[in-house]
């Protein structure tokens, strides 16, 4: 990570040139001031402390932390500070490879991102998937390349008109996934990253409900899948889905979908919920993967995974905290006379401005072993006994 900007002024003399919060929108004005820097260094600190403490640590030639992230409409919304982008980086750093998916057309606070993350990280990224239900959005993946490097392999999923059946509910998913393969130790595996469609709402009469869309997403794209899988060598049929799959708790019906093909998630994040409001389980890591494609394990026997809860380290709901940006908070809001009582703020602050700022959604991740050393040399010796 890159902490340039966060340095104090009379430091900059010969360091102004590596700066990165500068407003390409405003004569490239510098984006943050002294309390900003602070606020955003204190803000650094206690995200750090919650990583180490949530996160395992990265082994070298061990393991490979992968996490999936939908950063609400990132790049559309404008109001993003300088500092949420620095949180927003920290926590792509403690991983390995995150896939993203809500990257909007405007690249400029994704490259930002990059930029803080320093030249050893590495992205794909789609291009917008156009139309109005598409929402203008990109998959991507940004991953660390000295302990995971891209296959090579990288494209798109569309459904071939054969799988199409007569009087369809849905032609193509609203949002074209991802398709992109990474290497890392001894692992070889892909990832599709999708973003299902969303709600649970009974839509027009004589149209197909919000989960009955959904559900005919996954088939698709299971069967979609499932010939990809069969014609796929063997070392190359790891597969991972992950995403914003928008699935509620009563959508196991569409799980058992992907159970059905083969796609379980791992323990380590069944049934955790997923959204700032902790209440749905949205994003999810399912794995159709061989017997030498292990979970990292915990000293209780528990696969590691889980969820980030980045809003107890940063944007906490305290008086104090929240007292904070109340000056932003009023630049922000569309009609700040609203903003008239500590309680007003309150609201405001944790229903719409830190999601705003960050997301409404919570990192996801899982830890994989990538030193099958052990069960492969156990493999060879029972073979030549």
């Amino acid at each position: 990570m890159w902490y340039t900007d966060l340095r104090p002024d009379e430091e900059l003399n010969t360091n102004r040139y590596f700066l990165v919060m500068l407003d390409k929108y405003n004569n490239y004005a510098r984006l943050l001031d002294n309390e900003g820097k602070q606020r955003t260094i204190k803000g650094l600190l206690q995200l750090k402390e919650g990583l180490l403490n949530k996160v395992p640590p990265k082994g070298v030639d061990k393991n490979l932390l992968l996490a999936s992230w939908n950063i609400k409409n990132f790049g559309r919304l404008k109001d993003r500070t300088a500092e949420s982008l620095f949180y927003i980086a920290e926590i792509i750093n403690a991983f390995d490879i995150v896939a993203l998916q809500e990257i909007n057309g405007d690249l400029d606070h994704f490259d930002k991102i990059m930029s803080l993350l320093g030249s050893d990280w590495k992205y794909t990224i789609s291009d917008v998937t156009e139309g109005s239900a598409g929402n203008e959005e990109r998959f991507g993946f940004i991953y660390d390349s000295r302990r995971v490097t891209h296959s090579g392999l990288s494209g798109e999923l569309v459904i071939p008109d054969e799988f199409i059946t007569a009087n369809p509910i849905i032609k193509q998913l609203k949002r074209t996934p991802t398709f992109t393969g990474f290497e890392s130790g001894w692992k070889k595996f892909s990832i599709v990253s999708l973003h299902l469609h969303p709600g649970d709402g009974a839509n027009d009469p004589g149209e197909p409900t919000d989960k009955e869309i959904r559900k005919e997403e996954v088939r698709l794209l299971m069967q979609l899948l499932e010939l990809k899988l069969n014609r796929s060598s063997f070392e190359e049929r790891n597969l991972i889905v992950l995403g914003d799959t928008n699935l509620y708790e009563e959508d196991e019906d569409i799980v058992e979908l992907m159970n059905d093909k083969g796609f379980f998630e791992s323990d380590g994040l069944k049934g955790k919920y997923t959204n700032t409001s902790l209440n749905q389980i949205y994003d999810r890591i399912f794995l159709h993967v061989d017997k030498y494609f292990k979970i990292g394990i915990d000293e209780n026997g528990q696969e590691r995974g889980g969820v980030f809860k980045l809003f107890d380290y940063v944007y906490q709901n305290t008086p104090g905290a929240i007292s904070k940006y109340h000056e932003l908070m009023l630049s922000h809001k569309d009609d700040p006379s609203t903003l008239t009582s500590d309680e007003a703020f309150q609201s405001y602050f944790n229903r719409y401005w830190k999601r705003n700022q960050i997301s409404d959604h919570l990192p996801v991740w899982l830890e994989i072993e990538t030193d099958s050393t052990q069960s492969f040399l156990k493999n060879k010796l029972e073979a030549l006994e």
